[in-house]
């Protein structure tokens, strides 16, 4: 059981590593929305597993999940700016969970979306990358305006 939450963790951090040198996020999407699952880790104030949607560093990993209750999906690109503006935050607003590189069996890393922004933030300085945001001057003050909603 140890041995799988660090294939887990190392699975999410190669996620974070892998987005911000390609600027691309994947989803798989149907007519309904995104995918997606239940955590098994965290519950909402109703005792009830809290609602994860799925995503991935490449766009095999994603497809590769289209089977049993996804098998109507298809892939869908994000860029990462967009994803961490718009997605993270709103998913953050709306209670929701991130899931990365959940497997054909549904095992995938459960993040908290705004902690999961400050993570590629993290990432992004580190490699010298800045990207272009609609709402946000820049990294650093995406990334300050988080760590202000988490105080």
């Amino acid at each position: 059981m140890i041995q799988d939450s660090i294939l887990i963790e190392n699975r999410h951090k190669r996620f974070i590593k892998t987005v911000c040198s390609s600027e691309m996020v994947w989803g798989l999407k149907n007519h309904e929305g995104f995918a997606s699952s239940r955590s098994v880790h965290y519950e909402n104030d109703d005792g009830k597993p809290i609602r994860i949607i799925c995503f991935w560093a490449e766009k095999a990993l994603a497809k590769s999940c289209i089977k049993d209750g996804w098998a109507k999906y298809k892939v869908a690109q994000i860029s990462l700016s967009d994803f961490m503006e718009n997605w993270c935050i709103g998913m953050g607003n709306d209670g929701l969970l991130v899931g990365t590189e959940f497997d054909q069996n549904l095992f995938g890393f459960e993040a908290d979306p705004y902690e999961l922004v400050l993570d590629l933030s993290t990432e992004l300085k580190f490699i010298g990358k800045d990207l272009n945001f609609q709402k946000f001057q820049g990294i650093n003050d995406l990334e300050d305006q988080i760590k202000e909603a988490l105080e």
